[in-house]
This record gives structure tokens, sequence and C-alpha cells, in this order.
């Protein structure tokens, strides 16, 4: 058998597929074990399939916990406590080479070997597949495959390549690859632009969009599956990337229609705000709220692992208290008010605060990962249409309260100029989505610098170690490859 290499991408399609080293007739398939020649033979095969992309895309390296993780501890909300290499602490000082960081090389390694089945899946599904289930159900599938994928590179992008807006998306992006691999030496490839991969990620969210089903049976699978809206939910964070926010607005309406609040998506999953922000981060964590999440249970194999956990960083009480808050970031911040809801999620451990109740769930850490909410639809829509019209946009304003108001009925924001009304939301979004991922992805697409934390200096976005530099398992095995 074929050395299975993660790296440079030698997988196995759903880890169930194998290749021989010599040939066919010399080399007869494993009775116990599923051939990349019959792995589409049958639709419950091609269900496997399936699940295999999901669970490589909620590995703990990736969107099971370090991804999310990654998009906090970059900023400067959060203060390391343990100085451990393992948890980023390299990360979060902005001084991660590619040679030794744990987060760096993992967390792209994971992407590529995530992506690498969602292309082996695609490239079986149109070969043969396809046929055996059907055309409807067949690009279902695919939309799910194309889903993962644009997800996994527009990861890859906020950490690994400089934003969109530095150059209209004429810097150096990522490689692009977009069929699968299966034989050693076929690393080589040259990285496209950046423009040239968020293309890519729009044209595998508009067939996703296209082709994915309105909704599911179940609550579980409308959470932790990706239906219609999860791929109109991740157009919209894409374009606000991009900065280009008419198509925020665009993308976003569809599933916020109404000009008033109460805000819900009327077509495929009714997706809405939870009116108690704590049910969402509590079982089943399946509420209206939650458009798309990685599931997690007790099986081994079958949640984050060793210091990969949301909780396991955030949390002191039941987590390793890797980041405490800090004082001088959001936690601090007069405009997150006492009368917030959301302030019971943070706690004073050892005299010092901690985001300890997000995720309360002690080991092996079950809670849920989420990746994307209804707020942050109503957020990026209510920032759209702030940047796109003059003075303080009503129905922008609506929406920011809407999720102010959920969580703290006693404030009602007034910002009187739209410059106002723009901080009020970005604001509002390091609130909603402490401990989420989401503070590294708001500094890159508006080129911000990162502020100082602690002894930690600030970070502008003309210096070095402001992205990511490049893994050096991607460097040594792709020769075509340039460092950031």
């Amino acid at each position: 058998m074929k050395k299975q290499v993660k790296h440079i991408l030698i997988v196995s399609l759903g880890m169930m597929i194998f290749s021989s080293c010599k040939k066919e007739l010399l080399s007869p398939i494993p009775q116990t074990s599923v051939s990349d020649a019959t792995a589409f033979d049958t639709p419950a095969r091609i269900a496997n399939q399936v699940n295999s992309m999901y669970q490589a895309f909620k590995s703990g390296s990736l969107f099971g916990g370090r991804a999310q993780i990654a998009g906090d501890i970059i900023g400067e909300d959060f203060l390391n406590e343990l100085t451990n290499g393992v948890t980023g602490v390299d990360v979060w000082t902005l001084n991660a080479t590619g040679t030794s960081a744990n987060f760096i090389k993992n967390m792209w390694s994971q992407a590529y070997y995530t992506i690498n089945i969602c292309n082996l899946f695609i490239d079986g599904m149109n070969a043969k597949g396809t046929s055996v289930i059907g055309a409807t159900l067949g690009n279902n599938y695919i939309g799910e495959a194309r889903l993962i994928r644009a997800i996994t590179y527009l990861k890859l992008l906020e950490h690994y390549a400089r934003p969109f807006a530095d150059g209209n998306g004429s810097k150096p992006g990522l490689p692009l690859r977009l069929t699968g691999i299966k034989e050693s030496g076929s690393s080589a490839l040259v990285r496209s632009t950046v423009a040239e991969v968020y293309a890519q990620i729009l044209t595998d969210l508009n067939f996703a969009e296209t082709n994915l089903p309105a909704n599911y049976t179940s609550a579980i699978l409308n959470t932790t599956r990706a239906h219609r809206n999860t791929a109109i939910a991740f157009k919209v964070r894409t374009y606000l990337a991009m900065q280009n926010y008419a198509s925020v607005v665009t993308e976003a309406t569809k599933m916020v229609p109404q000009s008033t609040a109460p805000f819900s998506a009327t077509s495929g999953v009714a997706n809405a705000l939870q009116a108690n922000i704590v049910n969402v981060f509590r079982t089943p964590y399946t509420t209206s709220e939650s458009i798309f999440s990685m599931p997690m249970t007790s099986t081994a194999g079958d949640n984050p692992g060793t210091q990969n956990q949301l909780g396991y960083y955030f949390a002191k009480s039941t987590g390793n208290g890797e980041y405490s808050l800090n004082p001088s970031g959001i936690y601090g911040n007069a405009g997150w008010t006492a009368t917030d809801a959301r302030r019971n999620f943070n706690a004073t451990v050892s005299g010092k605060p901690y985001l300890n109740l997000k995720y309360n769930g002690p080991n092996p850490y079950t809670d849920f990962a989420p990746i994307m909410r209804y707020s942050e639809v109503l957020l990026s829509l209510a920032e759209g249409l702030a940047r796109t019209n003059t003075g303080v946009n009503a129905k922008a304003l609506a929406l920011l309260n809407a999720v102010r108001q959920r969580s703290d009925v006693t404030t009602i924001l007034a910002p009187v100029t739209q410059t106002d009304l723009i901080n009020a939301i970005l604001l509002e979004r390091r609130i909603e989505f402490l401990g989420e991922g989401r503070r590294n992805f708001d500094l890159m697409r508006l080129l911000q610098t990162i502020p100082a934390k602690g002894t930690i200096s600030a970070k502008a976005s003309t210096e070095a170690g402001y992205i990511w530099p490049i893994s050096a398992d991607e460097m040594s095995l792709n020769p075509l490859m340039t460092d950031n």
C-alpha cells in the first residue's frame, strides 16, 4: 500500500479508499476495504464519502476548534496565560514561523487534506457517483463538497494571504487545488492571486446555493449539514471580506427580507435569533440561530481532541484557561454594558476574567463548534447597508439594535452619523462573536492594525507578520510555492 502522507494530500477518499503500489493484477483489491474503483458503486458508499468530508472539516485542527481559536487569539481581546507553543503562544505574540508554529503547520495541513477529500469526492461523483444516485441527490452532495471546500479556502485566505483590500486581490493567494490528488509528486502548483481564489470560492458557493436542499427533516441536520441558507450566509461573509458591500446587501437580504424587527429567514430553514443567547451554546445546540455548527460527541475520535477544544482554551473552571480576557480589550469596553446578558459568559477565576461559560462542557469538550450564526448575517447586512447609504440607515440601525437588545433590552443604540453607525456595528461584532473567531477576520478585511495587548506591540498591516508565513511543509513539498 502506498504510504499516506497527509500534507502532500496522498489521502484515502473518505478514509476508506486504498490504492495499490503495484499493477492491478498483481495487487487485487483487499476484501476488507473499499477501493477507489468501487467507492461510488452504491448509495451507501457515496453517503459515507459525504460523512468523511464533514469529519475532516470538523477536525480539531480546523473547524472543530483551532480555526475559531486562531481568529481570536491574534487580536487584542485575549491574554495568553501559559506560554504554551502547542496552544498558540507564538500566534498570540504575532511571531509565528512556518517552521515551528504548531497552529500554522497543522491548520494548513488539515485544510488542504479536507480540500483534497472534497476534490476526490467531486471527481468521483462526476465520473460515476451521480449516475448511481441520480442528478438531484448527486448535485446536493457535490454542493456540500463545494461549500466545505469554499469555507476552507476562505479561512486559509484569512491567515495566509494578504487581505483583498490590499491591491484589490492582486497579491499572491493560495495554491488553488481543484482536482483530487492520489499520487505523490503532484504537489507542485503556483499560487493563484487572492482575487482568483475568491472567485473560485464564490463559484463554489453559487453552485451550492443552487443545488443544496432548502432544508432537512430535523433540527440537527439543519444545523450540522449544509443547506441553501448556509451557502447564502457564507456568500455574505465572502463579500464582506472583499469589501463588496453592495453584494453583501443583495445576498443577506435573501435571508433578512424584513425592513423592521423581528427579522427571520422566510425561505429554506427558518433561521432567526434566539430570545436567549445562552440557548445557542447549550445542548442540543440546534436552535434556529445556528446556521452551521460542527457536532461533537464523547465517542473517541468524534470530538476535537487534545489541546484543540474551544472550552479547553477559553474556560478556566472546566478547561485549561490558556487565554484570559484582556481587561483592556472588549471585556473592559464601556460600550459593553453591565446589563448585557453576554457578560454572563464571563467569570473571574483566580483573580482574572475568562470567557468561562460560553463553552462550559467538561472534558472531552463536546460543545458544538459554531461556524455561522444568524446574528452574523444580521450584523453583516447592517454593515453593508451602513456603508452603502449616507447618514444613519434605518434598517441597519434596526438590525444592530435587534442583536443588542436580544441580550440587553435596557440599551437602545442611537449613533448620529454614518461613521458612528459603522463603528457601533464593528463593536457589536466583537461582543457578539467573542470566542467564535471573528476578530482577526474583521481586522484583516479592513486592513486595520492589530492592536497592542499585554507586552505585545501593535502590528500595522504593512509590517511583517501581519499575516502568517506559509507552512514549511508546503514550502518543502511544493517547488513552485513562494513564502509570504
